[in-house]
């Protein structure tokens, strides 16, 4: 006798669930309820269709019902909720806009119920005006206002990675837009150290970012909403955009007997199995176990969700399945810039009271002599062990496989010394001959050996300015345009003979641009008796984290007043973006060669 399986929702978690299980039980009996019309659909594109990257709207629909029929011999019901389960008698109840309320039973249940957008009970939040995204008709409903004459600003409510592309593709149709933040910081997976840079991004483009404030009151009058924020600043709007976050759909499960979590997500084992036998559960709505911290968490990605509804599917069809935990590998598009992380960051590492360590390094996405080479910051996290907890990238070109890298090392329970001796495809127009990925890795491994001490800017600031001596190692016009107030300059070069002007009885912390000229100092320091502190990240993480203003050089220097000039990782001389490479000026040759890094 065939086994008959329902499966209530559809999108990732549910429609792949459907059709892997119809492609290992031929016989089975497979119904799929949504409540929407649209059961199978790109939500990660639907801000890019509202900014107009993508043009046509059909194009956001992965599967139609007549498709999953045809194909997959799956019964699909649109516009039916099911709006509750008896786990008794192994029924539950539909809601049909076509055939009313009726009872289905079942053999095996899936439940894919997602998550719905966040809400509060803020006065005014109620009007037409003020909308949220998650599926089809809520992007129908903000396309149409945005393509109305006499909309021209949009507030963009929360920085989670739905707000910041919100933001970006309401900017690329020309409206002005303020994007609030009750957090510190925007894109909460990325440490705040990270994070300024896409920041920055988002406010050199035009963006107005309100950090650090959250929405008291909406109130609509005529054709406008005025935003009134807790610091009593009040904004006025055409839209509004709430993007604060998502909750998991399962209130009609109460009274069931499926066990949920504290906020309300399912519970499930290994086998996406819930305390009920015979019921799963996948997607947005669930608690995973975090495959670095070994907890319960809700990473509601559609990635995810989809390995969770094939497993499901397995087990199902009697194949034994499990699904070993998510690391939150995610990446975004923020205007010109790549933004992407994996694993654990510094906040939830803390947290959970695990120890770690930290570098960050300013490599070039390829060879730095081919044309085009672009910047990119990298920050890994390992523990004392080595094993790779987490990475974040922000870049223009290259992050996305170098975080696809980490990522995959982290899967495999890796470590620094892996990142080391990986073996990675290049040529000059697509890498250098060490990868990023694999500087990241002597950097760290450079770390746990002892040959360098890193400290951080943080660190730095919270040491008695009476204990240690700052000192710049980068060349005199580097630091003539710019530096850390306080900090004496003795170049690399010169360092071995001017010893004899720093005090053994302090702490000598070393900055150069971006970290590598410091590790040559905190070496031949070390070997001279001095006790050497090398900030990782260098100068040019100072500039992020704005410690200092953001300088440029002199058009007489290099280039030109609107030149963007990076230190370049392999040679450490000085570079403009466009390739255009200048030496050390004093020197005239490259600086530093550590091919024995």
């Amino acid at each position: 006798m065939s086994k008959k399986v329902l499966i209530v929702g559809g999108v990732a978690g549910g429609a792949s669930a459907a059709t892997r299980l119809r492609r290992l039980d031929e016989k089975a009996q497979i119904i799929l309820f949504e409540r929407d019309e649209y059961i199978s659909f790109a939500n990660c594109g639907l801000p890019y269709y509202i900014g107009e990257t993508i043009k046509e709207r059909d194009h956001l629909l992965v599967q139609t019902p007549e498709a999953m029929r045809a194909r997959f011999n799956i019964d699909v019901r649109v516009n039916s909720e099911v709006i509750e389960i008896h786990t008794e008698n192994k029924t539950v109840t539909v809601n049909s806009k076509e055939k009313g309320r009726y009872e289905e039973r079942y053999d095996y249940l899936i439940l894919s119920p997602g998550a719905k957008a966040i809400r509060p009970k803020i006065p005014g939040i109620h009007s037409n005006r003020i909308h949220t995204l998650r599926n089809i008709p809520d992007t129908d409903r903000i396309k149409c206002m945005v393509d109305r004459r006499g909309v021209n600003h949009a507030v963009v409510i929360g920085g989670g990675f739905i707000g910041v592309e919100m933001a970006e593709n309401l900017k690329e149709r020309g409206l002005d837009v303020t994007l609030v933040e009750a957090a510190p910081h925007i894109l909460a997976p990325f440490d705040s150290d990270m994070v300024v840079i896409a920041e920055e991004e988002l406010t050199d483009n035009g963006v107005d970012l309100i950090l650090g404030d959250g929405v008291k009151a909406f109130e609509e009058v005529g054709n406008q909403v005025y935003v009134t924020l807790n610091s009593g600043r009040k904004l006025s709007t055409d839209l509004v955009v709430l993007a604060i976050g998502v909750t998991p759909d399962t209130g009609f499960l109460k009274g069931s007997g499926i066990a949920l979590g504290e906020r309300g997500h399912i519970l499930v084992n290994e086998r996406m199995e819930t305390n009920i036998p015979g019921i799963y559960a996948v997607g947005d709505a669930i608690l995973v176990l975090d495959y670095v911290t070994k907890e319960q968490t809700a990473i509601p990605l559609a990635g995810p969700a989809n390995k969770q509804g094939r497993i499901a599917a397995d087990n199902v069809a009697g194949l034994h399945s499990e699904f070993n935990g998510s690391q939150g590998s995610s990446i975004l598009k923020i205007l010109g810039l790549t933004a992407a992380s994996t694993g654990a960051n510094e906040r939830t590492l803390k947290a959970r009271g695990i120890s770690y360590q930290k570098v960050i390094i300013h490599p070039v996405s390829h060879a730095s002599y081919y044309p085009g080479a672009m910047p990119m910051t990298l920050k890994l996290l390992f523990d004392e062990e080595g094993k790779v907890l987490g990475a974040q990238g922000i870049g223009y070109e290259g992050v996305d496989k170098r975080i696809d890298v980490i990522a995959t090392v982290i899967r495999m329970n890796g470590t620094v010394y892996d990142l080391a001796e990986l073996e990675l495809a290049y040529a000059p127009p697509f890498s250098s001959a060490k990868d990023p990925v694999n500087m990241a890795g002597f950097v760290a491994q450079n770390v746990l050996e002892g040959r360098t001490h890193v400290t951080t800017w943080d660190e730095v600031e919270q040491m008695e300015p009476e204990s240690y001596t700052l000192l710049d190692v980068r060349c005199e016009i580097e630091y003539m345009n710019g530096h850390i107030q306080g900090a004496i300059n003795i170049p690399l070069d010169d360092l071995r003979e001017r010893l004899g002007e720093l005090d053994k009885n302090k702490i000598i912390v070393v900055y150069c641009q971006v970290g590598l000229r410091g590790y040559l100092a905190d070496r031949i320091l070390s070997q001279y008796g001095f006790q050497a502190l090398n900030v990782t990240g260098g100068y040019l993480s100072a500039q992020y984290q704005k410690r200092l203003p953001q300088t440029e050089l002199h058009a007489a220097d290099v280039g030109g007043r609107n030149s963007r000039i990076v230190i370049d990782p392999d040679t450490q001389v000085m570079k403009e973006v466009d390739g255009n490479v200048m030496s050390d000026p004093q020197e005239n040759k490259t600086m530093v060669d550590f091919s024995d890094e």
